[in-house]
């Protein structure tokens, strides 16, 4: 049975972005669409609809269907409205329902749409409906929902997990002999790891140092080729350096470029906004209890962490080829002298910091990417390529704006730009380190 969905908006965000991503999800069958101009409704649906797809101006109707799953892909002002609305629809009950947003909390300005929403539900009589958020800084105190100490040790298995697979993945798929032996290890793995967590079991620093070395040892025996290719590393602001749909698929274009990728696992900045807590201690003052508290989380971090970083040098005891990672405690040391603790906004110091560590694990060519509105993100990126590139004069870095008029085609031609480069670098090196005929 497939799952029921429609879209409110059809424009550039909805088209780029989450469509071309829906699609390919086989379970989701997307029935109706709605947009204030019609024809852009129109058009969404004969791409991407189903047979017999609706379409609507005016978002109310649309909610008024039976749908399982509803897209908002409005401009940010009206996200706010529309979902209040969605509540007013009659298909909830609202006495078992909650509202969730993945905002961090920190210094963005869309940490203000929790206020925001907050704001509206009070006003129309719904304030004992709890608003959730991914943040640690207290942004909503009515949420409804407690984080308990074995969700926790579960998200941060699959932190663990994930950035594991993901490396392994994408230093094995651009050798492989046989094409899919990798991915078949990512979906196999992601199978075996979903059934043990619905068992309660995986996710415990005792196991995890038992199941990761598992993982990279079924990598490092996949056959692979000996040649050398492009190494690429991939940086940026949180959203489009992991997600495929903000980054338009990035790492599968740069696999079709015929490179090698990686991308620093997200285990670091969880480290990272943890330790920012201890460090606006350090900075500001504030409670030894909190930092104690905090410190228990950050050294457990640490722990799952260095079961990730052993995993990979197992692999290297059976196939000698993988870059193992850096831990958190060296890339800040890293920045040391380059750029302050207290820049945390926009990625903050991290993002400068896994430029720095890609470029001396062997990964000079580097894309930034990030959103055109994210400020802070632009000064800790592009704003800082100047002074790696005095630091490290062959790094190669091309910062790449994602954003709905960003075009496709610009991006991936500047990408192919750096590329050229990159093959220019990496060819003039070999010339230098082959050996010399004698005279």
């Amino acid at each position: 049975m497939k799952i029921k969905a429609g879209i409110i908006g059809c424009g550039g965000i909805a088209n780029n972005k989450h469509l071309p991503a829906i699609r390919k999800v086989d379970r989701m069958e997307m029935v109706a669409f709605c947009d204030i101009i019609r024809e852009r409704a129109e058009k969404a649906a004969a791409e991407y609809g189903a047979p017999g797809a609706r379409v609507y101006t005016d978002y109310k109707e649309l909610l008024a269907e039976e749908l399982d799953v509803v897209y908002v892909c409005t401009p940010n002002r009206s996200h706010s409205f529309i979902t209040v609305d969605a509540l007013h629809s009659g298909k909830y009950d609202l006495h078992k329902t909650a509202l969730i947003i993945t905002q961090t909390g920190g210094g963005c300005r869309a940490s203000n749409y929790i206020h925001l929403l907050r704001k509206a539900l009070e006003k129309d009589g719904l304030s004992y409906i709890p608003v959730i958020s991914l943040n640690m800084s207290g942004l909503e105190k009515n949420s409804g929902f407690k984080l308990t100490l074995p969700m926790i040790r579960k998200a941060l298995g699959v932190l663990a997990y994930g950035d594991l697979l993901m490396l392994l993945h994408n230093q094995t798929r651009p050798y492989e002999k046989e094409a899919g032996a990798s991915r078949k290890l990512v979906d196999d793995w992601t199978k075996k790891l979903t059934d043990m967590f619905a068992k309660e079991k995986g996710y415990s620093a005792k196991e995890m140092e038992t199941i990761l070395p598992q993982i990279a040892e079924d990598f490092a025996n996949v056959p692979v080729t000996g040649e050398k290719k492009v190494r690429v590393g991939v940086v940026g602001e949180i959203y489009v350096k992991y997600s495929p749909i903000g980054n338009n698929d990035l790492e599968e274009f740069l696999f079709s470029q015929n490179c090698e990728t990686m991308v620093p696992g997200l285990l670091g900045f969880m480290l990272f906004k943890v330790d920012n807590r201890m460090e606006d201690i350090k900075l500001f003052g504030g409670s030894k209890a909190k930092f104690g508290v905090v410190k228990i989380l950050f050294d457990y971090l640490v722990g799952i962490e260095s079961h990730v970083i052993r995993a990979v040098e197992h692999a290297n005891t059976v196939s000698n080829r993988f870059t193992v990672p850096s831990s958190y405690a060296h890339l800040k040391k890293l920045i040391t002298g380059v750029i302050g603790y207290g820049c945390k906004m926009g990625e903050g110091w991290l993002l400068t910091a896994e430029m720095m560590e890609l470029i001396e694990s062997g990964y000079p060519n580097i894309i930034c990417a990030q959103p055109f509105g994210c400020l802070p993100n632009h000064i800790v990126g592009k704003g800082m390529i100047r002074s790696l590139k005095n630091l490290y004069p062959k790094s190669n870095i091309v910062p790449i704006d994602y954003d709905p008029g960003a075009t496709k085609v610009n991006q991936e031609n500047r990408i192919k730009l750096m590329l050229a480069v990159a093959k220019e670098n990496m060819e003039q090196a070999e010339k230098e380190n082959a050996p010399k005929a004698e005279e």
